[in-house]
């Protein structure tokens, strides 16, 4: 829908050129492959448009999620600045770039000119420490956050996550911190870049970067002391991620749909922990579990490793890299009435599908282990 809008702006503007295609990185994510008119129409001026401006990384529909993808391809370094037409660019600020979404006529007039007017939003430090507790992931301590802070409590500024908790997860994990900071209404989620951030990258492009750390100096206008020692799995209970609470408060209830994938949980350390749940369990004959990779590198990776057999045996379906039910547009709507627990990043009314449906959030592990038993489930006790 971004790319259709952006397309028109530089029609309404008449905008006639790219200001650096090399530097433009574009792909299809939603809605594929199109299951109606209006979507093919929507990918068609897509394509129409990188066609006409020659824009070097066009990655089609082939390769999944672009949050996902584009670290992947080695288009995010530390240090670089990105702007995305999407809010979940605040992805990259795993990798220690400052990237963030906006809207589609700033994005129409930075790709026209190469230039952007941003306000330097101030600094809210999370300091996370303690040992993450076992079946505990990324996701849990990010809707902890947002449970305490609310999800406006972060409202333009940049939310930092640092200490021994954060360098305990992986960078699948510091991804998914970083990518739901816009549920707190936050500008940007940062990580500053470590060995094992560096080498990640290192892996995955040959360009020079520049790791920007902060000014021993440096301050933040608020100072977060976590310590997720003690931390329970959470949940998000309808209709916001801001309703974290403990699984534990919400076991039993019955769930129609169970979802693992989008830009937020679709990554292989999800894959493998979901499948480390399912293994030689099966779904449920009432209840749909989906999985859906969030890249073609993730995909490949979980069919070398054998997850896609075990979610297969299990009973799951399987889909190609892509949004999904995630922002309601396929492979998993819901109907009225329906409840799913969810891997995504949302849960407002109607965002998966019918307004009267509901939708919890939780992380991979919490998911699998609902999917399994039919009903959202401690995952501590598979």
């Amino acid at each position: 829908m971004t790319g259709l809008r952006i397309a028109q702006i530089y029609e309404e503007l008449g905008l006639d050129r790219v200001w650096d295609a090399d530097r433009v990185v574009a792909l299809i994510d939603h809605w594929t492959p199109a299951g109606t008119v209006d979507e093919a129409i929507i990918h068609q001026k897509c394509r129409e448009f990188v066609e006409k401006y020659r824009i070097k990384n066009w990655l089609g529909m082939r390769e999944g999620i672009c949050h996902a993808v584009f670290p992947q391809k080695g288009f995010v370094k530390p240090g670089d600045l990105i702007v995305g037409s999407d809010s979940h660019t605040t992805t990259y600020g795993a990798l220690g770039a400052f990237s963030t979404g906006i809207g589609s006529t700033d994005m129409a007039v930075v790709l026209a000119t190469g230039e952007l007017w941003f306000k330097v939003p101030a600094t809210m430090r999370f300091e996370i420490n303690g040992r993450i507790p076992e079946y505990v992931m990324g996701k849990d301590i990010i809707l902890r956050i947002i449970g305490d802070i609310g999800v406006e409590g972060a409202t333009y500024k940049t939310m930092e996550y640092t200490g021994e908790a954060v360098r305990q997860l992986s960078v699948d994990g510091r991804f998914t911190l970083c990518n739901m900071a816009i549920e707190a209404g936050a500008k940007a989620g940062i990580i500053e870049p470590d060995e094992k951030t560096i080498q990640w990258v290192k892996q995955r492009t040959s360009e020079e970067f520049q790791v920007v750390r902060n000014d021993p100096d440096a301050e933040f206008e608020e100072i977060v002391k976590m310590n997720i020692s003690s931390l329970e799995p959470q949940v998000a209970k309808p209709s916001s991620p801001g309703n974290a609470v403990p699984v534990t408060e919400v076991e039993g209830i019955k769930i129609d749909q169970a979802f693992i994938g989008s830009c937020t949980n679709g990554r292989i350390e999800d894959l493998r922990a979901a499948a480390k749940i399912m293994k030689g369990k099966t779904v449920p004959r009432m209840v749909r579990a989906i999985v859906i990779p969030a890249s073609k590198e993730v995909y490949t990776q979980a069919m070398h490793e054998g997850l896609i057999d075990i979610f297969l045996e299990a009973g799951c379906v399987v889909c190609n890299p892509h949004c999904g039910p995630c922002i309601g547009g396929s492979s998993g709507v819901l109907g009225p009435g329906e409840v799913c627990i969810s891997a995504s990043n949302r849960n407002f009314i109607g965002r998966m599908g019918s307004k009267d449906s509901q939708v919890y959030l939780a992380s991979p592990l919490t998911v699998a282990a609902s999917a399994v038993t039919g009903e959202i489930t401690d995952p501590r006790k598979i």
